[in-house]
């Protein structure tokens, strides 16, 4: 409590007892310890016997003026920290620091040394060392000297950064796996700027300041967790950091990552959910910016584009776009993917409205045509080999869902069981497809739509695809009210838990289990039941009489 004060020559607690236990005089030597470390003003002497009739015991007085001094004091040093030249100014807060030091583990004095050092750009290696040993300071110290403490220890900084990282994570697979199915707020639907609000945003933005070098470490965090898992969230946290420091105008950052402006671009097609020509320009002379040898670059790029809010901007671009073609009589030029696998997805466009515009005919002018079955082989080949192609046909499917059209959801539904990496199967599309199937509710009905959607699809991958097996319940426990009885059976037996399955799938299971015995009459009620069938007197007939 009082360490550091016999360094200054400061009577403390345990020079006070010294005295008491070698003098003869007890209350002289009180009297004396008093006047030589009290406030010495001497209009405050006369003074003092006016709080002792009032009771107030000088304990609580010197804590007040003490109290306040120290306020004074904070604020001085902010004063110091702020005017003057730069060198005149550190120098004063590196000669407090010096005297003040050796009071940092004494807890009344504490909040002083911490502020001098919050404002020193940098602060003596030995006294960074010597909080950094000691736990109760290291925590106690402000943001600014932390910074000054983890550029030099990756490994701390990275103790630091891991739990905040897990907890993002953690966040998005919970906003995926919501219990809530809506069309109009999904995971896409929060503004990238609403989403920059976000507590780990937040928080690694606070910790980085405008430090190139930590920054460069999380960077360094995020590339190695992205390769070594594939979650594509580190790639939004990625993006998100950089824009989050692009608010703050912290040019020392930006204007240093090779990324800023193609992110900034990005950004903007994001917000506004389509890419426009401009933009898709801008955007292709970033790429085409880069320069050989620089293949960081293009790694950081490639994650910046991984992001899935990134990828459904631009799929759902690359639809709208499609829609405009095929209102224009026009096709896509150049490279496979737009020569053959887009004009595919544009045959499906014109096969929808071939046969909308076929129903809306008069019926003697209907010709026999039926709403096609089959899809083209290279259609399934492409999903299954092609990254680009998988993605641009999975957005298209959901297009498709999110306009209630049953028959081509149907028509192209089998061609999802076998995709690029089991994308179909992914967290993102499964949440969005779950949400858009709900706008289909009274097709779940029928026999043949579950079983194309059920058995068809989500069963063939609940086995061996947790993620599946719990989306899925998601889905029922939405719908399950709109399933055939018979069906919803075998499908709640198909879902059951194994030994194996994982706490979420157990509780989600149990929901559904509970939902749907309470859907179930009683036994007594069944009993209870009167009859609705009525018995008819025999009545003779005519042949009889």
């Amino acid at each position: 409590m009082f360490a550091g004060l016999q360094e200054l020559g400061v009577a403390n607690g345990e020079d006070l007892k010294e005295t008491l236990t070698n003098c003869t005089e007890p209350l002289k030597a009180i009297e004396q310890f008093q006047t030589e470390n009290g406030v010495l003003l001497p209009s405050l002497q006369s003074a003092l016997p006016f709080l002792d009739l009032h009771g107030t015991p000088r304990l609580e007085f010197h804590q007040s003026v003490f109290d306040e001094l120290r306020e004074k004091l904070l604020e001085r040093v902010s004063a110091i920290a702020s005017e003057g030249k730069v060198e005149e100014r550190y120098k004063k807060l590196e000669d407090l620091l010096e005297k003040s030091f050796s009071l940092v583990k004494m807890p009344s004095i504490q909040p002083v040394v911490m502020c001098v050092m919050k404002h020193l750009p940098k602060v003596p290696e030995k006294k960074l060392k010597l909080v950094m040993a000691d736990k109760d300071l290291y925590k106690a110290c402000a943001v600014e000297v932390k910074r000054q403490i983890w550029q030099d220890n990756q490994a701390l900084f990275g103790d630091e950064v891991s739990p905040l990282l897990k907890q993002y994570i953690l966040e998005k697979e919970n906003t995926l796996f919501s219990s809530d199915l809506s069309v109009l707020h999904n995971f896409f639907s929060p503004s990238p700027k609403m989403r920059r609000q976000g507590e780990v945003v937040q928080k690694l933005t606070q910790m980085i300041g405008k430090n190139v070098k930590l920054y460069d470490m999380v960077l360094q965090f995020l590339r190695t967790l992205f390769l070594r898992t594939r979650n594509v969230h580190y790639c939004t946290l990625r993006a998100e950091l950089l824009m989050s420091l692009h608010d703050l105008d912290i040019s020392e950052i930006c204007t240093v990552d090779p990324c800023h402006k193609f992110t900034w671009c990005l950004d903007a097609c994001i917000r506004e959910k389509f890419v426009d020509n401009k933009r898709a320009r801008e955007l292709q002379g970033f790429l085409d910016g880069v320069k050989k040898g620089q293949e960081q670059v293009l790694g950081d790029l490639s994650m910046i584009l991984c992001d899935p809010f990134a990828i459904n901007t631009l799929a759902l671009s690359t639809i709208r776009h499609l829609q405009e073609l095929v209102g224009q009589d026009t096709l896509p030029r150049e490279h496979e993917l737009i020569t053959k696998f887009l004009p595919m997805l544009m045959s499906f466009v014109v096969d929808d409205y071939t046969f909308n515009v076929d129903q809306k005919l008069p019926s003697e002018e209907k010709g026999p045509i039926p709403y096609p079955s089959t899809i083209p082989e290279a259609f399934t080949k492409f999903l299954q080999e092609h990254r680009i192609a998988c993605e641009v046909g999975l957005y298209y499917i959901l297009h498709i869902t999110k306009q209630r059209n049953k028959n081509a959801f149907l028509r192209l539904l089998p061609a999802l069981v076998e995709t690029f990496s089991d994308l179909a199967f992914s967290d993102i599309f499964l949440h969005l497809l779950t949400s858009n199937v709900t706008l289909l509710a009274d097709e779940f009905a029928l026999e043949d739509f579950c079983t194309s959607l059920f058995d068809g699809f989500f069963l063939t991958a609940c086995s061996r695809k947790e993620n599946v097996h719990r989306h899925m319940l998601r889905l029922l426990l939405h719908l399950h009210h709109k399933v055939a009885p018979a069906k919803l059976e075998s499908l709640q037996k198909a879902l059951e838990p194994t030994k194996q399955s994982g706490e979420a799938v157990k509780d989600l299971y149990n929901q559904l289990r509970e939902k749907l015995e309470l859907r179930k009459p009683s036994p007594a009620q069944v009993a209870e039941t009167p009859s609705m069938e009525l018995t008819l007197p025999t009545v003779p007939t005519p042949a009889s009489l």
